[in-house]
């Protein structure tokens, strides 16, 4: 089971980047990358699937959905998704966790907001009841074992550091794999988490959507407790601007030759065109002498 290689990742002691992937070409190309695991946000499922915004539009069932497309170009490689709320109670995230581990998912984070709920980065963010977040994350943990939990909060940008090292605590005691204290990056904040839940792993997000203080080394992150640092929107945003440069090109000379692209035998390489080319010819029946 991939979720026992994101187990393993956690356990680990040092820290792995995981980015984030939404279609099978972005998935092999990761793959291709070298990386040990991958993430699926459900951002980027809105904005690719409906072109809206990361505020509740799509469900546990698109995103598995989803899930079970890439799943077969990684190899292997665990997949983590975004589960939002899980879209309900004890009993709907439940639910979710079965999805999700049926569509090949090894792992997913499931937030203490409110529902629906708003993108991380946003104002205007509000908490469940810490024992409620907690009863979600316990039915995870008993019913779906074969899925990695990782318990995030919001509430570092509602109620400061006391209330997410609270919560944290509550989550680890709960059944998590690990705590994903959302908008937490100062080392000393990050610390001072460790210190109240020692031996759990930590995962942080370093996404384009949120204002940053200087990053950390990966030294630091690891001694600080950090084994995943997602980076949930990096390739999504660097291939819609390219994508925007070249309908640019090709509206203002008539080509996109001045873009840079993937070569055409590398793309048809990515997805395997020449295997299943040779599958073809293996099965097609032979013409007839005649």
């Amino acid at each position: 089971m991939t979720a026992t290689a994101l187990r393993a990742l956690l356990a680990s002691d040092h820290v792995t980047h995981v980015p984030g992937v939404y279609d099978p070409v972005t998935a092999a190309l990761a793959v291709r990358a070298g990386h040990r695991a991958v993430h699926l946000s459900g951002a980027a499922v809105s904005a690719t699937m409906l072109g809206r915004p990361d505020l509740g539009f799509v469900h546990a069932t698109q995103i598995a959905d989803r899930a079970s497309t890439l799943v077969p170009a990684l190899d292997g490689i665990p997949l983590l998704a975004d589960a939002d709320t899980g879209y309900g109670n004890p009993l709907q995230a439940v639910w979710t966790g079965l999805a999700y581990a049926r569509a090949g998912i090894a792992g997913l984070h499931l937030e203490d907001q409110v529902s629906p709920k708003r993108c991380g980065h946003l104002a205007g963010k509000e908490v469940i009841d810490t024992a409620l977040a907690a009863a979600k994350i316990e039915a995870l943990a008993d019913q779906v074992p074969h899925l990695a939990v990782i318990a995030r909060t919001d509430a570092y940008a509602v109620h400061g550091l006391a209330d997410t090292v609270d919560r944290c605590r509550a989550y680890a005691a709960a059944g998590a794999d690990a705590v994903f204290p959302e908008g937490v990056d100062r080392l000393e904040d990050l610390r001072e988490i460790q210190k109240a839940i020692p031996g759990v792993p930590l995962v942080i997000n370093r996404s384009e959507a949120a204002a940053r203080h200087a990053a950390a080394t990966d030294a630091e992150l690891a001694e600080a407790g950090v084994r995943l640092v997602l980076h949930p929107v990096a390739a999504l945003l660097a291939a819609m601007r390219a994508a925007s440069l070249t309908y640019r090109a090709i509206a203002e000379t008539g080509g996109a030759e001045a873009v840079d692209r993937m070569p055409w035998a590398a793309f048809t390489a990515l997805v395997g065109q020449d295997e299943a080319l040779e599958l073809d010819a293996r099965y097609i029946p032979r013409r007839l002498e005649t």
